[in-house]
């Protein structure tokens, strides 16, 4: 069955600065990523990593190149619509979760959707991220890796085409860190989620479908991963 691709990154460049000072944090990065794949993007600090990754969600612009995303070029987007991509087509799962804290776990969840159904649906994904009970508590009464699991609750409930995770489980310790990547790794299988994780730890890549490994701005491989494995079964 031929894989249906939804995301297209072509001659992709960023520059910082001018001159003696010009600053290549992208140089001609091009590759695709298919409906429900997992992708891991492997690289140290300064590899250009989450310049990618911030482009890829709107977040930045690039120089020059494509970001095509089912064929819409955001690279072209005016700020209305970036805006809009943002808050439709991607979800953020980021290091430090980036929770509101004058906020409950369920609103930190309401905040990225409207409607009537909002608070049953932010409820649910609630439940569905091990929540339940939890709904009306602050991030100051949270753990980090509970925490985690709100920015993880508020991704989906967009419905999102694309999750987006920076260094999802840098700021938590080890058996928090793989029971976070355990609940993604489901999410990814059970709804045909499509992700794409940034981290420089080489050991979490091993869960991939594909691993793309960046070195100053460049890509240095693509790489099917054919022996992948559990997140259960990952160490670092």
């Amino acid at each position: 069955m031929e894989k249906e691709k939804i995301l297209e990154i072509k001659n992709l460049k960023k520059h910082y600065g001018q001159g003696e000072g010009l600053i290549r944090a992208l140089n001609d990065v091009s590759f695709d990523v298919y409906k429900g794949e997992l992708l891991v993007i492997l690289g140290s600090s300064g590899s250009g990593k989450s310049t990618l990754l911030n482009i890829i969600g709107g977040m930045d612009s690039p120089s020059e190149g494509e970001v095509l995303i089912n064929s819409r070029d955001i690279s072209k987007f005016k700020d209305k619509e970036l805006t809009n991509y943002r808050a439709k087509n991607i979800g953020f799962i980021f290091q430090f979760y980036n929770l509101i804290p004058d906020l409950t776990a369920l609103e930190n969840v309401m905040i990225s959707i409207s409607g009537k159904d909002a608070k049953q649906l932010a409820l649910s994904k609630l439940k569905e991220v091990g929540l339940e009970g939890k709904e009306y508590h602050y991030p100051s009464q949270l753990s980090g890796g509970e925490q985690q699991r709100v920015s993880i609750a508020r991704a989906l409930v967009k419905n999102a085409e694309i999750i987006l995770c920076d260094e999802p489980t840098g700021a938590l310790d080890y058996q928090t860190g793989r029971q976070i990547l355990v609940l993604l790794e489901k999410i990814a299988k059970d709804k045909n989620q499509t992700m794409i994780f940034v981290t420089h730890t080489s050991s979490i890549a091993s869960m991939a479908d594909r691993i793309i490994t960046l070195r100053s701005g460049k890509i240095e491989s693509i790489v099917e991963n054919k022996d992948k494995k559990e997140a259960k079964d990952i160490e670092w």
